[in-house]
């Protein structure tokens, strides 16, 4: 069975380029669509979770990555920047009573060429797009403490 720890999160607005809704983005389609034939090939099927990221303020605490589930080094999923390594972990969202099954999206930041997070920003992905949450909102993001700790 599976044990998770909670921590309180707010909702954050992040650079909007996961999803592909910033404004003058390089990933019209958004990074996760882009990325997700890669991490398929890989054994990870991101197919059933919506193609961008919850950004999840969990200020003043922080977290580590140490465990994931998954690791993938080198991943060439854009022709015109260097290759990045990515980590996943399974993690749940509670918001308004109603738990969403996720996961840490952990793009390794010693390997981005850009849009970097606060320590204190988790960014999840999840199963659904999840109806009426907005920035500021309040939830609880449950992790697996052996794969993500929370500090």
């Amino acid at each position: 069975m599976q044990k998770w720890q909670a921590v309180a999160g707010i909702i954050a607005r992040g650079h909007q380029v996961a999803s592909g809704m910033a404004k003058n983005s390089p990933y019209p389609r958004g990074t996760i669509e882009m990325q997700t034939p890669f991490f398929q090939k890989l054994g990870l099927d991101l197919s059933a979770f919506f193609p961008g990221t919850l950004n999840i303020s969990i200020s003043p605490r922080s977290f580590t990555i140490k465990q994931p589930e998954y690791t993938f080094k080198n991943i060439q999923w854009h022709q015109e920047y260097p290759s990045e390594d990515f980590s996943f972990s399974p993690c749940r969202v509670i918001f308004q009573e109603i738990t969403y099954l996720g996961l840490v999206y952990y793009p390794h930041p010693e390997t981005k060429i850009g849009h970097f997070q606060a320590p204190a920003i988790v960014e999840v992905i999840v199963s659904s797009l999840i109806p009426q949450i907005h920035y500021g909102d309040r939830l609880i993001l449950e992790v697996n403490p052996r794969a993500v700790v929370i500090s």
